[in-house]
């Protein structure tokens, strides 16, 4: 079982294996940030409310509702941080940067072994590499416990039915949603799963429970907690999505 700790956006402290991670760090308070983006909401917690970090898994550096100034200045604070290549070559210090199915094994506090595997994401549709950048999901496995996907800002299905085929079964997907678009950019595709592809996700992966993550706080997210609720329920999909709410730990599954 893993706790999950909704801090707003895509932050999430997640306990397992012994280890405590925390997922693309943002705790500066509500305004506008690098490229315009504007966050609306105060983080449920804040640093020193979540520390001791072990592990951060960082999906990428170089937007704002992702890392944040404030989640910037913690990452020195964390054990380690996992991240893209190109992200681990900008922030230096300690963070290590994983390509695509590359694998580390840590070790939890009672001695778990925890591998965590880099996956592919595609933040947008085919060809927006150029403009959006490289990203990373993660994978979590440990003997006893359960598999976790976290999706980073992916949105892209075919990744997921790659990451469907390649991956053992999982058992928890946290999925970053919010449908982001950019005006005048992609014709409009989404650069983040929308609720109705998080569910399709969800099928594809066969995945038992689905937290969202990355569906609120920030002005430029498209789609809330009621389009995910209507989309999951709209596939048959409601016992498997778990809602999270702001600085509550929520066990998982």
């Amino acid at each position: 079982m893993l706790k999950l700790t909704l801090i707003g956006g895509p932050t999430a402290l997640i306990e397992y294996g012994g280890l405590r991670w925390l997922t693309d760090p943002a705790f500066s308070p509500p305004g506008e940030y690098a490229g315009g983006l504007v966050k609306t909401t105060e983080p449920a917690l804040l640093p020193d409310q979540v520390e001791p970090i072990d592990v951060v898994l960082l999906s990428h550096d170089h937007h704002s509702d992702n890392l944040d100034p404030a989640g910037r200045e913690f990452l020195a604070r964390a054990g380690q941080v996992l991240t893209t290549v190109d992200g681990a070559g900008r922030l230096d210090g300690n963070a290590t940067g994983l390509e695509p199915w590359s694998s580390m094994e840590l070790r939890g506090a009672e001695g778990t072994a925890v591998t965590v595997t880099a996956l592919p994401a595609l933040h947008g549709p085919p060809g927006s590499d150029p403009v959006t950048g490289p990203v990373t999901g993660f994978a979590l496995t440990a003997p006893g416990l359960e598999t976790v996907y976290i999706s980073g800002d992916n949105a892209s299905l075919d990744v997921v039915q790659e990451i469907a085929g390649r991956c053992e079964p999982m058992d928890v997907a946290v999925l970053f949603a919010g449908a982001v678009q950019l005006p005048h950019r992609f014709d409009g595709a989404y650069l983040t799963l929308s609720s109705d592809l998080a569910a399709q996700a969800a099928l594809i992966l066969e995945v038992p429970t689905v937290v969202p993550l990355h569906f609120e706080g920030w002005k430029h997210f498209t789609q809330g907690a009621d389009q995910l609720r209507a989309a999951f329920a709209g596939h048959g999909l409601t016992d498997r999505l778990v809602m999270p709410t702001h600085g509550i730990a929520v066990s998982v599954p």
